[in-house]
Order: structure tokens, then sequence, then C-alpha cells
């Protein structure tokens, strides 16, 4: 039977995570290729701590929005997306120096594997879930606070385009594309006025106004999103 490394004992308790047994760990760090393929070697992989831990993540951080502002839905579920990534994930994961403590094998390692943010975003998460399963929800999402505070305080997710955000909002609503239509333009060449409507079908609409096509179009997704998002 495996054992935890003492060095990797060390890091999880030096980076927030309580160890009382060791399988859900050992579990959480093991990839697939490892000992020739988890299965053969009697110990899983990360697979289903990481379905765990995903969800664990994305009600703490949920919750950390809800509670840190008065943003619109729009808003909350754009930073969401962006603090829950797996590009964030695997940053994290960079940080603390995970990639030293990842079960892989050895074609796996030479591969390359222990630097691909596809599986340091996956482990994070895996490690997430078996704080869960040792320790429980509250204990685990103080964890995360405390991983994630670089990133909560931070700029993820805020500085999108008003434009690609309604995209993406829409997308995620599983509402049509956002329609821009010029219903106005004022004024001389060099002093133009464009008024430029947003509509998304069996939604609403908003009106932008700027100089500028373009900028009018930005004005219009931001006042859209202020209202229905």
């Amino acid at each position: 039977m495996s054992i935890l490394e003492p060095e990797t004992r060390e890091w999880l308790l030096a980076n927030g995570f309580s160890v009382r047994t060791e399988a859900p760990w050992l579990e959480a760090l093991t990839h697939g290729s490892f000992n020739g393929g988890a299965a053969r070697a009697n110990e899983r992989d990360y697979q289903r701590l990481e379905f765990l831990g995903d969800r664990v993540l994305g009600l703490s951080v949920a919750s950390w929005l809800y509670s840190a502002g008065d943003a619109p839905e729009g808003r909350l579920s754009q930073r969401l997306n962006a603090l829950v990534s797996g590009a964030t994930c695997a940053r994290i994961a960079r940080a603390i120096g995970l990639p030293d403590h990842v079960r892989l094998g050895k074609q796996a390692r030479e591969d390359g594997g222990a630097d691909s943010a596809n599986i340091l975003g996956d482990v994070m998460e895996a490690l997430i879930g078996a704080s869960f399963i040792e320790n429980g929800y509250d204990t685990t999402r103080e964890t995360i606070y405390g991983l994630w505070e670089a990133e909560l305080d931070g700029d993820s997710g805020k500085a999108k385009h008003p434009k690609s955000a309604l995209q993406e909002w829409a997308a995620g609503n599983r509402r049509a594309m956002p329609q821009y239509d010029i219903i106005d333009r004022t004024g001389p060449d060099h002093a133009a006025r464009f008024t430029v409507r947003v509509s998304i079908n069996n939604v609403g609409e908003a009106q932008g106004v700027a100089s500028s096509k373009g900028e009018a179009e930005k004005r219009a997704a931001k006042a859209f999103l202020e209202e229905y998002g």
C-alpha cells in the first residue's frame, strides 16, 4: 500500500490542507498513468475527487462573490467562470508547488505531464474534493479562500470587454446572440453621434450613444448587462 511521502504531507499542511487519513490525498494526487495505470495498481486516480472538488470550489467562490457586493447575476457569473476555470486552478497549483507532488507514470512525466495545465487544474480540484471528504465544507471553504486570496482580490473576470461579456452571457443563458443596430446618427462627420441599440430576442434591448459606432455598441452592451444581466 502506498503512503504519502513526508515532504508531500508537509507540503499539504503548509498549504492549508488538514491530513487525517492518507487515502484520499493519495487518490487526489494520482494520475491515471501512475504505476502503469492506477486501476492495475489497485489505486484510484483523481477523477472522482476532481468531480467533487469542482462543485465544492464553485459553491465556495459563488458564496464569496455573492457576499462581496451587489453585482448583478451577469457579472457574478462572469467572475465565477474566470475564478474557477482550469487556467486559474493550474495557476494556483503552480504557485504552491503542486507539480512536484503529482504522481505520474514515467512516460507521462517525460511528456511534460507535471506542467500540464489540464492535469494541474484537475489535481487542484481533486485536492479540494479530498479536503471536503476529510474535513467537511466549512474547513475546505476557508482553505479555498486562503489559496484563492490573490485571485479573489484581483481582477479575474472583471476587465472583459462589454460586447464579449454580453455574448458570453447570451451563450451561457441559451439565448440568441446580441443584435446591434444603428438607430440614429447626428452631427457632421468630424463630430458625429451614433445611437446603437442592442437587442436579444425574448430578453430585451438597451441603447448606447457615443462619437463612434464601436464605442456606442460597447455602451449599449454595458447598459444591457446592467439592466438584464
